[in-house]
């Protein structure tokens, strides 16, 4: 069935904090994606951010981000007030998110929230504590050790809490059991405003895709409490690490820095932790996206102390074994694959043989003068389209920087006219495309150019950091939106 859908992460709505939340104005967004006939919202990973604030390197591939958590929701709720939110500095620029005001600020308030929480504690935080238990004590602790730390990585911690003797953790948790209900109550926090939220989307015909990526974040606490998962060495320091090898557009390559997974280990226990984070993903989204899914096939391991990708070396991942397993104890998943990039026949037919849908990238069809797999008139049914996807510029940032020539055979192939405008031409071309669903960006049906480009791969500082401007997404798009969807028969049945 055709359908279509918007990309929009949490952090870019708008909102009065510093950051997107999960209160009024993510209900309003809901109700534009109702208003303009659309069936998906696909967000960024929810989980939170660390250092580099990115989505993809979090402390943890289970907890929420606390920054999503609505403060107007917890002053309805008397656990804090008005004039305590306002009276911090959220950000410099309203289209900016400004990560180092909100680390400074956000945990500063919502530690008064925390007072009056546990002065009149509802049942229910009880028995999400003892439902999330399997990840949730651990991640609280962690959160705990690392503000004790002054947010050193778990890995500089003393010998005792880095390797996670029992009488070291046990005297750990008694020391900061203040900390740890603090973090506990925030996920509490988080998963009741991000159910009520799903609900709301859910009763209005709109389905959420949520993003898995493959790997975590060396400090992470999914890596502290599973270190025999990943290739560390007897120190717990990272023998290998994930990246991409160099290429046309990196003569280093890309050095992501992630610890790898042993896939040797997770076989012999039925792949049960990625058992466990899917089981998790499946309950919040309705639709996972798995990132760089090429990595299950064969991943690119690069010498854990190199400082560039150069020297490292392809090797075999799990393949269908592990899907067949995850499938074997929940059942079929609702999933979309990332499998851009470098593309061997062996990734093609792990695709295949999974079932799962692909992606297709407009912007990537003009890129060489070939007629690749990306120009729509190739594409399946069975695929997903995108315009661009979170790593790419915008449309109208796109045809500023690329060559002349791509920009040319984009014009003629899609017939796009200034007029209409270049960012609709492009989507329309998603839209009229054979694939199942076609999904645009939040900044392309605005119309940004490059500064509103959420991230450039492989750099560090200003990216994850745009946010519309109250009054963009409104209901003349809407109505414009739901034109197009109709036109090119997407409409949500």
């Amino acid at each position: 069935m055709r359908s279509s859908g918007v990309l929009m992460h949490m952090s870019s709505l708008p909102s009065p904090y510093g950051i997107g939340t999960m209160g009024k104005q993510a209900k309003q967004f809901v109700d534009f994606l109702e208003k303009a006939g659309q069936t998906y919202w696909q967000m960024l990973p929810i989980c939170p951010t660390s250092y580099g604030d990115s989505p993809y390197q979090s402390p943890s591939g289970f907890a929420g981000n606390p920054y999503f958590i609505d403060l107007d929701i917890l002053c309805t709720k008397k656990l804090l007030k008005k004039s305590e939110c306002r009276s911090y500095q959220w950000n410099v620029k309203d289209d900016t998110v400004d990560y180092a005001l909100l680390y400074e600020n956000r945990y500063d308030l919502l530690r008064k929230a925390k007072v009056r929480f546990f002065e009149n504690v509802p049942q229910e935080y009880w028995q999400f504590c003892e439902k999330e238990a399997d990840w949730l004590d651990d991640f609280a602790l962690f959160m705990a050790l690392k503000e004790a730390h002054n947010g050193a990585q778990w890995s500089e911690w003393e010998r005792p809490l880095k390797f996670r003797e029992a009488e070291a953790i046990a005297k750990a948790k008694d020391t900061y059991a203040d900390e740890i209900d603090f973090w506990k109550m925030l996920q509490y926090l988080f998963f009741e405003q991000w159910c009520e939220l799903k609900n709301y989307a859910n009763e209005r015909g709109i389905r959420i895709i949520g993003d898995v990526p493959i790997y975590v974040a060396g400090d992470s606490v999914d890596v502290w409490t599973n270190p025999s998962q990943f290739y560390l060495d007897e120190n717990l320091e990272p023998i290998d690490v994930a990246g991409c090898p160099p290429d046309a557009f990196s003569a280093d390559g890309q050095l992501w820095g992630n610890p790898l997974f042993r896939w040797d280990v997770m076989r012999e226990d039925g792949y049960s932790w990625w058992t466990m984070r899917l089981r998790k993903m499946s309950t919040l989204y309705d639709v996972i996206r798995i990132d760089h899914f090429r990595g299950f096939d064969s991943y690119y391991a690069i010498p854990g102390k190199d400082t560039t990708a150069r020297n490292g070396v392809w090797r075999n991942g799990p393949g269908m074994e592990l899907f067949r397993a995850v499938e074997e104890k929940l059942g079929k998943l609702d999933i979309i694959v990332e499998d851009l990039g470098f593309l061997t026949p062996s990734v093609l037919q792990l695709v295949a043989d999974s079932g799962y849908p692909g992606m297709k990238v407009v912007q990537f069809a003009f890129d060489s003068r070939d007629d690749s797999d990306y120009m729509p008139h190739n594409y399946d049914k069975h695929c997903v389209v995108y315009t661009g996807t979170h790593d790419n510029d915008t449309i109208l940032g796109w045809m500023k920087q690329a060559p002349k020539n791509s920009v040319k055979k984009a014009k003629e192939y899609l017939r796009m006219t200034k007029e209409e405008g270049y960012n609709w031409g492009m989507m329309c071309g998603a839209w009229m495309s054979s694939a199942n669903l076609a999904v645009v960006t939040m900044q392309d049906l605005i119309g940004l150019g490059s500064s509103a480009r959420m991230n450039i791969p492989s750099t560090l500082g200003g990216n994850w950091t745009w946010r519309a401007l109250p009054g963009q997404i409104n209901a003349p798009l809407a109505n414009k939106l739901h034109h197009k969807t109709e036109l090119y028969g997407r409409l949500r049945r």
